[in-house]
């Protein structure tokens, strides 16, 4: 008898068969899958898609799911019938802008290890016979790319999944999710329960109904997308059969955004152009309205809303210009706050799972790294982007989601600079200092609701006060967006006296109870059991190595420790790992404190006057914290530093911060304070070689690769992923987070960006910023371990070549003195 646990999935649409084809293939064989539609096309988004697979984009993640998916349909076939027809992707520029926009692309290609090229013209007219050359002025070429055809692999799927041991059922509603104790029991449906150890959510569009009947939110918005097919056109006749329906590549249309595909002889065109259409779940045809040629997430074309996008097809496709539209529709699927799937377990009923907002696109890559997760316990492909757990409360909030992924659905094919900042909503969640940067011009980017500040307007007169070795470059125009030279004299008032950052909106937990120390023990690389007053950076490992995240540890008490932690997730995994005992508590103290670092060579000038307690470096050693007070205020000061000079990060409850920074900032006049924002702070982080979580590592690399191998303690007893990284020499590792100069000391590369070893790509760019300190750009990148200190390297920026070096780390202060005094 199988031992293998039960798991009903929920949606038979493309997601949901990948999945159950990845865990029988794994020899789960107790799966069934279930559907409200019939089968094999059940109604959902997969019935209606157009199929369009391209793999390139700016996440690493996103990109290798869809390269997984091409891989998996290439092979898949339906007695015979192919599953992808690999016809290749054009996406054309019409502006130079989207031009320049598909440099960048190739480049993202390159770095995630995808073919693709940036073409000219009268080759993009050769690739695609239709266009109108004269309106191109180029292309970016992926020949892997390609249509799947999904309700086909959708039948494919099922049938080999059904050979192992899987179930399917069509027309089948679920009308609840049974569970008890905390964990999932079965599903209820229209005929009868099913039991189940595992439940799975691929509903798709439905994600948020399947969610409700556990409690969990599912920050997904199901809107309406524009599709139609032409009548025949001429210029088609004769070239495909019903087989293969395209032999022309996909082609994207994106200044316009708009695509477009053969379907033998007619051409369709989706769009994004029109204006958003969300759609609520109450307004979708019921059972009974439907019938094969009106599915419930097929809603009626509204002709008005393509119009437009009509006429710029007609300009840029001549054979439109005497066709006309043969059918249409707007087909409903799922956008999110930021754009990405979610993954992840129900936070109150162990076993429920959902896999929600997966196009096509990457529906076999997500499927399998679920089915890892499910199996093994880690996917192979980090997901932080795509968990879930990533978003606080109120992102989850419903007109948030419904705010946030309306502007992603009118964005999705728009050229977005890395720190574009959110138009809207803003001014969500501020800090007690919030007031006093708006009156110094803060100009704020927003992460997580957070207002952040990224320079401050009140500092450009000192811009002209700047030493000449401190005076930045010109920037281009790309790396000179959402920039200001500002940001240098933040940077050398760190460096020469003494300024003010906003912390606030960096996540603190507190770690309470008789198990606290046990419990942060057993899921941290380092020795936290230390004395009251101790500062701990140290990682959280998954049971293979791989860096889950990097946290500061604080112990405040001898049953009491406050964690810097890197997000929500962080939270979500420490409560997921909580003690059945009840030995330990925890709480998210973020909203109700605050934190100001107080860094640069005058900061104990600035300080130590404010305060009776001892600030001294014996008073208060490096790595240490303590309560005092600062001007009468409470205060819990580390000396910890993330930019790599003298000072504390000063954290007091949300009632006391106003009047902390005002404080600060009145008694530091004489000194030349200022307030800094996360520019000035980027750079001289990355001066420093501080490590980033989520761009320059994450659960894809272990700590000796990362270069954080210091903050793991092996001796110190278990800990999860010790076994794992036992097995790891940590002077053999192949790659390694590599430091590298730029050599011109003008070309300010943004990340992402691929890097050359011998004229071959070998690695990316992970961050980057103008090091003011040094006064030239620097970077780091992942890159072979064999490129040593002093190895020339090239990054790609655009269309042109950066030369780099790799360079010894940390770039400032290496023996620590100014950090230490």
């Amino acid at each position: 008898m199988s031992t293998t646990p039960r798991v009903v999935i929920i949606g038979a649409g493309i997601v949901g068969a990948n999945l159950a084809d990845e865990l029988t293939s794994r020899g789960w064989n107790q799966v069934t899958v279930v559907d409200q539609g019939p089968l094999p096309l059940t109604g959902g988004s997969t019935s209606h898609a157009p199929g369009l697979v391209y793999q390139t984009g700016p996440s690493k993640t996103m990109t290798e799911f869809a390269t997984y998916t091409v891989e998996k349909l290439r092979g898949l076939d339906d007695d015979g019938d192919g599953c992808f027809n690999q016809v290749g992707g054009l996406e054309i520029a019409t502006t130079p802008e989207r031009l320049a926009d598909l440099h960048r692309k190739q480049g993202w290609a390159t770095s995630w290890g995808v073919a693709g090229e940036v073409i000219g013209p009268e080759e993009c007219g050769k690739l695609h016979p239709l266009l109108d050359v004269e309106k191109v002025l180029g292309g970016f070429h992926t020949p892997a790319d390609g249509l799947a055809k999904a309700a086909r692999a959708v039948v494919a799927l099922a049938r080999r999944s059904v050979a192992r041991g899987a179930r399917f059922r069509g027309a089948v509603k679920v009308t609840g999710i049974n569970h008890s104790n905390g964990r999932v029991t079965g599903v209820e449906t229209d005929h009868g329960d099913i039991p189940a150890d595992i439940v799975v959510s691929c509903a798709g569009f439905w994600g948020q109904a399947i969610g409700e009947m556990v409690g969990m939110a599912v920050p997904l918005l199901p809107m309406a997308h524009q599709y139609v097919t032409t009548e025949p056109l001429p210029e088609l006749a004769g070239r495909n059969d019903e087989r293969t329906e395209a032999n022309l590549p996909i082609l994207r249309h994106q200044d316009c955004d708009l695509y477009y595909r053969e379907h033998v002889d007619r051409l369709g065109i989706g769009t994004y152009a029109h204006r958003p259409i969300p759609v609520r779940l109450s307004e979708l045809p019921q059972d009974e309205e439907t019938s094969e040629r009106a599915m419930p997430s097929m809603l009626p074309f509204t002709e008005e809303d393509f119009a437009p996008s009509w006429e710029h097809s007609k300009r840029l496709l001549p054979a439109l210009r005497t066709a006309t539209v043969g059918a249409g529709f707007n087909g409903v699927f799922s956008f999110t706050p930021d754009g990405g799937p979610l993954v992840g377990e129900s936070p109150d009923v162990e076993g429920f799972w959902i896999a929600e907002a997966v196009w096509v696109t990457h529906s076999a890559g997500v499927a399998r790294s679920v089915a890892q997760l499910l199996v093994d316990g880690r996917s192979e492909v980090e997901l932080h982007g795509c968990d879930v757990h990533r978003f606080d409360e109120l992102e989850t909030a419903p007109d948030y989601v419904e705010e946030t992924s309306t502007r992603n659905f009118v964005e999705v094919y728009d050229v977005k600079h890395p720190l574009q900042p959110r138009l809207s909503p803003r001014e969500l969640r501020v800090s007690p200092f919030h007031v006093r940067q708006k009156e110094l011009g803060a100009v704020f980017l927003e992460a997580h609701g957070w207002e952040r500040p990224h320079w401050f307007e009140a500092n450009a007169p000192l811009v002209k006060d700047l030493p000449m070795e401190w005076q930045p470059p010109a920037r281009d125009a790309w790396s000179g967006m959402h920039h200001s030279p500002i940001a240098a004299v933040e940077a050398w008032k760190t460096r020469t006296a003494v300024a003010l950052y906003d912390m606030t909106s960096l996540k603190r937990l507190e770690v309470s109870g008789p198990g606290a120390l046990a419990f942060l023990d057993r899921l941290t690389t380092n020795k936290v059991d230390k004395s009251v007053g101790s500062v701990t950076y140290t990682l959280m490992l998954d049971r293979a190595g791989g860096v889950r995240s990097d946290l500061t540890v604080a112990r405040l008490g001898e049953q009491l420790f406050q964690v810097g932690a890197n997000g929500n997730l962080d939270h979500e995994y420490l409560r997921r790992n909580l003690p059945a005992d009840g030995s330990v508590a925890l709480r998210d103290i973020t909203g109700g404190t605050c934190c100001i670092g107080a860094w640069g060579p005058l900061a104990r000038e600035l300080v130590q006057p404010l305060s009776r307690d001892d600030l001294s470096h014996e008073g208060l050693k490096f790595f240490r914290c303590k309560k005092i007070r600062i001007s009468g205020i409470p205060v819990t000061a580390m000396r910890v530093s993330y930019v790599g000079e003298l000072g504390w990060e000063l954290y007091t409850s949300a009632e006391h911060g106003q009047r902390l920074w005002d404080v600060l900032f009145e008694a530091g006049r004489d000194l030349g304070v200022v307030a800094a924002g996360r520019a000035a702070f980027n750079s001289l982080r990355l001066e420093k070689g501080y490590r980033a979580w989520g761009s320059d590592m994450t659960t894809e690399h272990n700590p000796h690769e990362a270069g954080v191998g210091f903050a793991v303690r092996m001796g110190k007893g278990e800990f999860v992923g010790r076994d794992a990284l036992a097995r790891i020499e940590p002077d053999a590792v192949e790659r390694r987070l590599t430091c590298l100069i730029v050599d011109d000391g003008r070309s300010v590369v943004l990340g992402s960006e691929p890097v050359f070893v011998d004229g071959e790509a070998a690695g990316y760019v992970t961050s980057a910023a103008f090091a003011h300190t040094l006064g030239t750009p620097i970077a780091y990148a992942w890159l072979p371990a064999a490129a040593e200190i002093g190895t020339r390297v090239q990054i790609q920026y655009f269309d042109r070549m950066i030369s780099a070096t790799v360079a010894a780390e940390p770039l400032v202060d290496p023996e620590m003195h100014r950090i230490r005094r």
